[in-house]
């Protein structure tokens, strides 16, 4: 950020921006939305760990057909704990909503996106920049960009918020460029 002294007494910050950039309109994401994006991801990420109660069900399953230690308490425990480990992170992921901390994530931006970076303004004066190497993963939904920064970091850019479709195909070009996007 660029400081530019308008008053002597009262500095005044002033975002670089790129005349080249794609701008879009302000958007603050609902917290309803960011439990389910967050809460798709966690899934998509530990699809893997679901072998484990699947292996423990089919090994039970193999020692009570055989008698040789029948037990149907293995059920019940492996179901309960694939409940509370589901409902813990939606816990987690509806804390995050409520925290002082995270409460930037859902506040009002207008995106200023070009090759270099993202531009998350709040006003005119105060924003910040986002590199695109803080991005780790990005997808198309059905209706929206979906840019991973962490695991429950997210920004969603809705396909409403781009001023034109010229400005959504050059989007979709830099996402390209970075890899996020199949070419």
């Amino acid at each position: 950020m660029a400081k530019v002294s308008v008053n002597k007494h009262q500095p005044v910050y002033q975002m670089p921006t790129n005349p080249a950039a794609v701008r879009t309109k302000r958007y603050a994401l609902p917290t309803k939305k960011y439990i389910s994006l967050a809460m798709r991801y966690f899934f998509k990420t530990q699809i893997k760990w679901a072998l484990l109660p699947i292996a423990l069900i089919l090994v039970n399953a193999v020692l009570n057909l055989t008698d040789v230690y029948p037990n149907y308490w293995i059920y019940i425990t492996v179901f309960v704990g694939v409940i509370l480990y589901v409902l813990f992170w939606l816990i987690q992921f509806t804390g995050i909503t409520q925290l002082a901390q995270y409460k930037p994530m859902f506040e009002k931006f207008q995106y200023e996106i070009d090759n270099r970076q993202i531009l998350m303004k709040l006003n005119q004066k105060e924003g910040s920049v986002m590199k695109w190497e803080q991005i780790m993963d990005a997808y198309k939904d059905k209706d929206a960009y979906v840019l991973v920064i962490s695991k429950g970091q997210f920004l969603y850019l809705p396909f409403s918020i781009f001023t034109s479709e010229h400005d959504i195909k050059v989007f979709e070009r830099i996402m390209k460029q970075k890899n996020f996007l199949a070419a």
